[in-house]
């Protein structure tokens, strides 16, 4: 098995937005950061021989990151169907043989009902943008319909938030970390060309 400074090496290769879109938060995952979240759902027997969801998979970080760890199959959910074409671009480029469905659509209206144990990865929206405040709310309410279990990436400071969502509807978060989001500019809002945002990911196992 590859070691997560390897994964991350495999997803170096992944490419971003083409034309990002502000609204829907469009923000590629750093490599660094997949390879992370995917390593620790590893050593927790989260991958391997289950059908891992990425939820709002953009370009395929996360689907493709967990593919490389031998799960029964992986399915990346993106309403953008630009992304999707990035992401199948990216599949070729990461070359891994793992089954990979990639399903336009909108992730927070549960689009699919997996067969068998299945695990949730994703990086929602933050809901930095006004109007837009807790996107990350329907995510996490998808993740609870269609998994066992879910890794999910927050803004910091969203631990309470997370676990209050959870424990009302039948989860509860096992483990929470702290991970540095590295974001290049790419929208006109952005003052800095490069800044670090801080974050938090949470497993949650869902009843």
């Amino acid at each position: 098995m590859a070691t997560k400074a390897e994964l991350a090496g495999q997803l170096a290769v992944v490419a971003g937005f083409e034309n990002p879109q502000a609204a829907l938060e469009q923000y590629p995952t750093p490599p660094e950061l997949a390879a992370h979240v995917v390593h620790v759902a590893d050593l927790n027997d989260d991958i391997q021989g289950r059908t891992v969801v990425d939820l709002g998979a953009g370009t395929g970080m996360f689907t493709l990151g967990a593919a490389l760890r031998g799960p029964e199959r992986a399915v990346g959910v993106e309403i953008d169907r630009d992304a999707l074409e990035v992401a199948r671009e990216n599949r070729r480029r990461v070359g891994t043989r793992t089954e990979i469905h990639w399903v336009q659509a909108d992730a927070t209206r549960a689009p699919i009902r997996p067969d068998g144990p299945t695990t949730v990865v994703m990086n929602p929206p933050f809901g930095a943008q006004s109007g837009n405040e807790h996107a990350d709310r329907a995510f996490l309410a998808t993740a609870a319909e269609v998994a066992e279990v879910s890794y999910s990436v927050h803004n910091a400071g969203s631990r309470e938030f997370v676990e209050a969502f959870a424990a009302d509807n039948g989860g509860e978060v096992t483990h929470a970390f702290a991970a540095q989001f590295d974001l290049d500019r790419q929208f006109d809002h952005h003052a800095a060309d490069r800044r670090e945002i801080d974050t938090e990911v949470f497993r949650i196992e869902w009843s």
